[in-house]
């Protein structure tokens, strides 16, 4: 796989352009975009987000890395532009380190997954537990799948797994500079 740095000029003419909303109509928009560049050796993402659905973005994300794997001659950058929170920073963490850059100026914001849910428990006692360790399970199997993410977020970098687990739970913000010293990024252009 090539590692070489990237000059700003490759970056001319991304064969992939996402903005808004990490869901359905993205996933749908990125798979036309993706589908459409097949062909070339190498392939831009650009991206620019607010967030939105993580398991989307961990679909977007494991579409690059099969195709990365399929093809490890095939370079597949990811540029993020202006803001990269929560599941965009999600589908970065997909990226080779290698292949992550940000324009000037650009922010990620980590920070762990989040849940709105109402626990309704009535009924005979051991339906009653069932039903709260069912809701027990999804925190848990949450918590695992947010966790490989900020896993393969920092590898190659400084930061160490328990540094992303201590600052997610209050949104963690980076400014593009801060990220490239981290070392979560290869470049900003």
């Amino acid at each position: 796989m090539d590692t070489t740095p990237l000059p700003a000029s490759a970056f001319k003419a991304p064969a992939i352009l996402l903005s808004g909303p990490v869901d359905q109509a993205m996933y749908k928009d990125f798979r036309s975009q993706f589908d459409a560049a097949s062909d070339r050796d190498f392939v831009v993402v650009e991206l620019s987000t607010l967030g939105g659905d993580p398991e989307v973005a961990r679909m977007m994300g494991e579409d690059i890395r099969f195709a990365s794997d399929l093809d490890p001659q095939r370079r597949i950058v990811f540029l993020g532009k202006a803001a990269i929170y929560s599941a965009g920073t999600t589908f970065m963490s997909f990226f080779a380190r290698s292949n992550r850059y940000l324009t000037r100026g650009t922010r990620l914001m980590i920070h762990e997954r989040k849940i709105s849910k109402k626990l309704n428990i009535e009924g005979p006692l051991t339906t009653c537990i069932a039903t709260v360790k069912a809701a027990l399970h999804e925190l848990e199997c949450s918590i695992e799948i947010q966790n490989e993410g900020f896993a393969n977020l920092v590898i190659g970098s400084t930061v160490n797994l328990d540094e992303v687990l201590a600052r997610a739970p209050s949104n963690w913000y980076l400014e593009a500079e801060e990220a490239r010293r981290l070392g979560l990024i290869e470049a900003v252009i």
